[in-house]
């Protein structure tokens, strides 16, 4: 049923004992996008919360839960909170009503059958134990991080400083820093242990001690892509749109007619390969250190001192302080050539928009796909080659990722989503493919639009 029009808005006086009833016209008029001053508001199991002030001090984020005001939020709330008990004492304080008796669960936008079959796939998955990690695989995945970065300094250190050695131990050391930043992720999505606090303190000394990465910088960017995935004005990594590069059909088509050019998209796919990795590996510790210190995250800067130094006191002494500016710089490009091929492959060539509100499944499948599995693969990407499991159940361990993918094959096989799956190579020339195609997109509008 659509949404009631002509409803005389009402702020609701949360003392009085009788629900107050709103319709969804009401509540999409508190999205804030007409005006961020307004009230915001949001709907979580047909209940309306005023997320107007919360929304500062929400753990998650600010953005994060602002990007739904205005919307259902269910299912992303279920699938960012492991423990929805503990979260639902924050919620109390917000209730302001709830939905009307003829108003439906959720907006019109979305595909009510499939929400409905995916909550109850949700359940299933929590019965099966799909929620609940190895800590002996995650006791491998970290050890084995560690053990290759000893690895780097002990090649140097015995036997030497010479090109051969060199570039063996700049091998393992961004190998080492790869596999730390899966591992954090991991953490950053407290699927290693049922504990948030646990997870919280071994990401600050993963991500902050031994990757001199701020951990709340991380939650703060990654929390708002998992919720609105290729979302452009809500993804951050879609950020490096139209600055940079121009990205999907429908963006490029926009930024051609409005005349605008701030690089030659046209060849967008010739130094991506070189401008993204390289740009990444600049700003990212000026980007850390102005969130930390204008956030005042001071243990988090005490940690990203301690890398700094650590790493310092491990190399310089062996090669000589530019030597070993050398060494770093090079490894953290070939690193982020690593990083942004592995992750820009599940997102890159899927569908990029602004926001359609669309239901929680087909937003996440839009905007992800799958490489194949293989143990290679699963260690190389790790284990986000299952994007679209990933993006369904981000707080589930990666180890279990292969578990659920028949079931979610299933669901979308039976609503007839498309369930993408292909080798990594085929996704890293899909990279190159779309955007050179959103290269010629913009170009047409451009010329001719």
């Amino acid at each position: 049923m659509p949404p009631q029009s002509g409803t005389r808005l009402v702020k609701p006086e949360s003392s009085s004992d009788i629900p107050h009833l709103f319709t969804w016209e009401e509540i999409g008029l508190h999205s804030g996008q007409e005006n961020s001053e307004k009230e915001r508001w949001l709907v979580i199991n047909r209940k309306v919360y005023n997320i107007t002030n919360f929304r500062w001090k929400h753990p998650g984020g600010v953005r994060v839960i602002s990007h739904y005001s205005g919307q259902d939020a269910t299912d992303a709330f279920t699938a960012f909170h492991k423990n929805e008990d503990q979260v639902k004492k924050y919620l109390k304080s917000l209730l302001i009503g709830e939905l009307a008796p003829d108003q439906p669960s959720c907006e019109p936008t979305k595909n009510v059958m499939l929400t409905n079959d995916f909550r109850e796939l949700h359940s299933t998955v929590k019965r099966m134990g799909l929620m609940k990690s190895s800590y002996l695989f995650f006791l491998f995945i970290g050890l084995h991080a560690l053990l290759i970065d000893l690895a780097s300094w002990l090649t140097m250190w015995y036997f030497g400083k010479s090109w051969v050695t060199l570039l063996v131990s700049i091998t393992m050391f961004f190998t080492a820093q790869i596999q730390y930043g899966f591992f954090q992720h991991d953490l950053g999505h407290v699927s290693v242990f049922q504990n948030l606090k646990w997870n919280r303190l071994l990401h600050l000394i993963v991500f902050g001690g031994l990757k001199g990465v701020s951990p709340s910088w991380w939650k703060h960017m990654h929390n708002q892509h998992h919720a609105k995935p290729n979302c452009f004005l809500k993804d951050p990594d879609l950020n490096m749109h139209p600055l940079l590069f121009s990205l999907g059909k429908e963006l490029s088509v926009e930024l051609g007619k409005k005349k605008k050019k701030f690089m030659p998209y046209q060849f967008q796919h010739i130094y991506f390969c070189f401008i993204g990795p390289l740009l990444f590996a600049m700003v990212t510790l000026p980007l850390n250190i102005r969130y930390v210190l204008s956030m005042k995250k001071w243990v988090e800067l005490i940690f990203i001192i301690i890398y700094y130094v650590r790493i310092h006191l491990m190399f310089v002494p062996l090669m000589g302080f530019y030597s070993f500016v050398l060494f770093y710089l090079l490894a953290r490009f070939l690193e982020m050539i690593w990083f942004i091929w592995v992750t820009q492959t599940n997102h890159i060539p899927m569908h990029i928009d602004y926001d359609k509100n669309l239901d929680w499944v087909s937003t996440q499948t839009a905007a992800t796909c799958n490489v194949n599995q293989s143990l290679f693969n699963d260690w190389f990407t790790g284990h986000l080659n299952f994007q679209i499991e990933h993006h369904l159940f981000p707080t589930m361990p990666r180890h279990n990722y292969w578990k659920v993918a028949p079931l979610v094959k299933s669901l979308c096989a039976k609503h007839g989503i498309q369930y993408q799956c292909k080798s990594l190579l085929t996704g890293f020339a899909d990279i190159v493919h779309s955007l050179k195609d959103s290269g010629e997109h913009w170009m047409n509008a451009y010329l001719h639009g």
